[in-house]
């Protein structure tokens, strides 16, 4: 590799871990030069980083607390300039293999010096991972889901969310803040945090948490219909008639 030093960011939830990369990077300095722009402990630090430095690369920890390096990973391909990833982890074999084949490259710790200069030639010419391989590869629900405007990734925490309203081919994030909208299915949000969020119309699912009551309305939706009645949002939310079954359950 010649020519101007590949930028990098670092990010692994030990300190420990991250000096050792720096000093594997000084190890093959000589032959792939880099330039590290800064280093992060989480998932979330990793995301603001880089969107506010563009690094070419992140060298990218798989496990850490809150966000994990899958779902960063899935986030740093929306930024306007999404860097090469390569995750570093101790995963076992099958997991490994379900690297392999994604595509998606990867140093297994304990890393090589060699293993680490190969991954980065490569990187160069390298895209960011694919949406499909990272759904392939996450073992969890998101933390966050990921709105961009004018270029700027907005990460919205799940614990924030009140509702979610399919809305022509865009989905309507609504906190009790304001209001974003993210190109995702309803149905696919709805597999991945059931847990979480009821149907309540074909079109919208309802945070459970933030559920305070339910309203019986008159006109609208069918005579007798009924509204869901949200915390820290003023504003009702319509429940169709095929979906009131479930309102005794959540009564209870």
């Amino acid at each position: 590799m010649t020519g101007q030093p590949l930028t990098l960011l670092i990010v692994d939830d030990e300190a420990p871990a991250r000096s050792r990369m720096r000093d594997l990077l000084d190890d093959i300095a000589t032959t792939t030069p880099t330039l590290v722009i800064g280093e992060a402990g989480n998932g979330r630090e990793a995301i603001e980083l880089a969107a506010r430095e563009r690094p070419e690369v992140v060298l990218l920890d798989v496990r850490m607390p809150g966000m994990d390096g899958i779902e960063a990973a899935a986030h740093l391909r929306e930024l306007e300039q999404p860097p090469a990833v390569i995750f570093t982890t101790a995963y076992d074999r099958y997991a490994i293999q379900a690297f392999d084949l994604h595509a998606i490259d990867y140093l297994l710790k304990p890393i090589r010096a060699q293993r680490l200069a190969e991954a980065l030639a490569r990187a160069v010419a390298a895209r960011p991972p694919q949406a499909q391989a990272l759904q392939a590869l996450r073992r969890a629900p998101r933390s966050c889901l990921g709105a961009t405007e004018r270029g700027r990734l907005h990460l919205i925490p799940l614990d924030e969310v009140l509702y979610l309203r399919a809305e022509l081919k865009y989905v309507t994030v609504r906190t009790a803040s304001r209001a974003y909208l993210i190109e995702e299915s309803l149905t696919r949000l709805e597999q991945e945090f059931g847990e979480r969020f009821v149907r309540v119309h074909r079109n919208c699912l309802v945070a459970r948490r933030a559920i305070r009551g339910f309203e019986r309305v008159s006109g609208g939706e069918g005579e007798g219909g009924w509204q869901v009645l949200l915390a820290g949002l003023d504003e009702r939310v319509a429940v169709s008639r095929r979906q009131q079954h479930w309102l005794r359950e959540l009564a209870r």
